[in-house]
């Protein structure tokens, strides 16, 4: 599923117009997107966490060359299914 087709999913199930649902996902991803840059974490739940993960500086090799690398440290997001979503996909 691509955004357009959640965005008319929304709005299917919503019983909005597909305008009014696309400014409703669109709020919700720039509210997660603002959560996350802020250093918070967001739980919703029955349904998951969104959070920011310190991933540390490492060495690699580049496999052409053999050659070490250091790849920096980095802040990657990261999303946790909650019990309910879990149980709802089995």
């Amino acid at each position: 599923m691509n955004k357009s087709e959640l965005i008319e999913s929304v709005a299917k199930k919503a019983g909005l117009t597909k305008d009014a649902a696309a400014k409703a996902v669109n709020a919700y991803t720039e509210t997660v997107v603002e959560a996350l840059k802020a250093g918070d974490k967001l739980m919703l739940a029955g349904f998951g966490t969104y959070e920011v993960k310190e991933r540390a500086a490492r060495v690699a090799h580049n496999p052409r060359t053999r050659e070490e690398i250091t790849i920096p440290a980095t802040k990657v997001p990261v999303f946790k299914a909650g019990k309910t979503l879990k149980e709802n996909i089995k």
